[in-house]
């Protein structure tokens, strides 16, 4: 699979709702950035316990997504812009159900594996000024995911991002996050023990399958 990035967005905290602060909004650089462990230099966000870390490196959502998300919202001036959802990678062509977790992607001199769904909060709401985003989202699995960065390195706007390696072939970023989230597809008790299981699945959403085996 090869996709071209249009568009590296970055963003820093910023107010956004009362004393409450948020770097959803990011805007394009310009030129090459490095992309570190930690995530791409210049970006940062502000709830680090929701928020960043390794597994939370780079996060990219579909702009494949955005039609359907205008029409639904009947228009909106963030989806004419960049970063409309917050994402640090703009690209088209790739879905939730093409990618899997575990996939690597080479990017520029960068190697990224993705590690988790994006989890839906009440923050894309607030932004947009719309109830039931987060409700659509679950239904519809269109959540995004995120990177870790198994080799820091240098990339720019209009590097392609080629796979190099499948991961978990059998369960999609949209089949991973459908188990966990949509009650109406759910997994089984099989399914939450494979989930478990996956060794390239950040420890975090590994632990949320636990929880539901003990429930």
């Amino acid at each position: 699979m090869n996709a071209q990035v249009t568009a590296i967005c970055i963003g820093q905290p910023k107010p956004f709702n009362g004393a409450e602060l948020s770097a959803i909004g990011k805007r394009p650089v310009t030129g090459p950035v490095i992309i570190r462990t930690f995530g791409i230099e210049g970006d940062m966000v502000a709830d680090t316990k929701h928020h960043g870390g390794a597994d939370m490196a780079v996060h990219q959502y579909p702009v494949d997504h955005y039609k359907g998300w205008h029409e639904w919202l009947g228009g909106h001036e963030l989806l004419s812009g960049p970063a409309a959802f917050g994402e640090n990678l703009m690209v088209l062509g790739m879905t939730e159900d093409a990618v899997h977790i575990g996939d690597r992607f080479r990017f520029g001199g960068a190697l990224l594996e993705i590690s988790q769904p994006r989890q839906p909060c009440w923050k894309i709401e607030h932004r947009f000024g719309r109830k039931g985003m987060v409700k659509r989202i679950i239904g519809q699995h269109n959540c995004g995911w995120y990177y870790r960065v198994l080799e820091e390195g240098e990339a720019a706007p209009g590097d392609i991002l080629l796979r190099e390696e499948i991961g978990h072939c059998s369960w999609t970023v949209a089949r991973l996050f459908a188990a966990l989230y949509d009650p109406a597809h759910g997994a089984n008790r099989e399914g939450f023990e494979e989930i478990a299981g996956l060794d390239r699945l950040c420890q975090n959403w590994r632990g949320k399958a636990l929880m539901k085996l003990e429930t």
